[in-house]
């Protein structure tokens, strides 16, 4: 009788696994974050965030609990979720792709991030809108209506940044601050002018990573 061979063994291939940042610090530290493949999703790296919210929390003296942050093109909500890990008092975050906004919806419910509002929305509309509010007319609710800490990291080579970042000025307290990720240096130097759209914006701090150039912002004070 002859014996029946052994099925050849199945070599399955092991699942691949979903690219993730991770929150750096405050409440949900180690936290990761998924990120979608979708086109332009550029989620900004761990290892730049932890300097970025190394320096806010020097700047903000970290007071935390009385920022307002808004997060435009908030992408895998990486910047927006990270402030409000370390206790912002609210986070607003702007996302256009509906894959984007649904994984961004799906964090927020996983951690319970009360704080955190998600508008899908295209982020030089939705700046317009709310710069236009009349409550950004009435002096004795400005403060209630202008956010602390702006997030700025749109898809590069699209000319966005030259579109919001006027717009963002409205919008911002009299101190408050954008972070900037672009392409190139908004850093001015001997053979490279600034363009006209950065005039009346000081830099703060700014470093870079590879191909990401990072900034921290401040209207110049008259």
């Amino acid at each position: 009788m002859k014996q029946s061979k052994k099925p050849a063994p199945v070599h399955r291939q092991p699942p691949v696994q979903a690219r993730q940042v991770r929150i750096i610090g405050g409440q949900w530290k180690r936290t990761p974050l998924a990120v979608i493949d979708s086109e332009g999703l550029r989620p900004t790296p761990d290892r730049v965030r932890e300097t970025v919210f190394n320096w806010l929390t020097h700047v903000l003296d970290g007071r935390w609990a009385d920022i307002r942050c808004l997060d435009l093109f908030a992408g895998t909500g990486a910047l927006g979720f990270e402030a409000a890990s370390r206790g912002a008092a609210a986070v607003m975050m702007v996302e256009h792709n509906t894959p984007a906004v649904r994984q961004l919806e799906a964090t927020k419910a996983k951690l319970n991030a009360s704080v955190v509002t998600i508008q899908r929305a295209d982020a030089s509309t939705f700046l317009q809108i709310l710069a236009g509010k009349p409550s950004l007319e009435a002096d004795n609710e400005v403060e209630k209506s202008r956010f602390n800490l702006i997030f700025l990291d749109p898809p590069y080579h699209q000319g966005w940044l030259e579109k919001t970042l006027p717009l963002c000025e409205r919008l911002l307290t009299n101190d408050g601050l954008v972070y900037v990720e672009a392409e190139r240096s908004l850093v001015g130097g001997p053979e490279s002018a600034l363009p006209e759209w950065l005039s009346g914006w000081q830099v703060v701090r700014a470093d870079k990573a590879g191909i990401v150039f990072y900034h921290l912002l401040q209207r110049e004070q008259r």
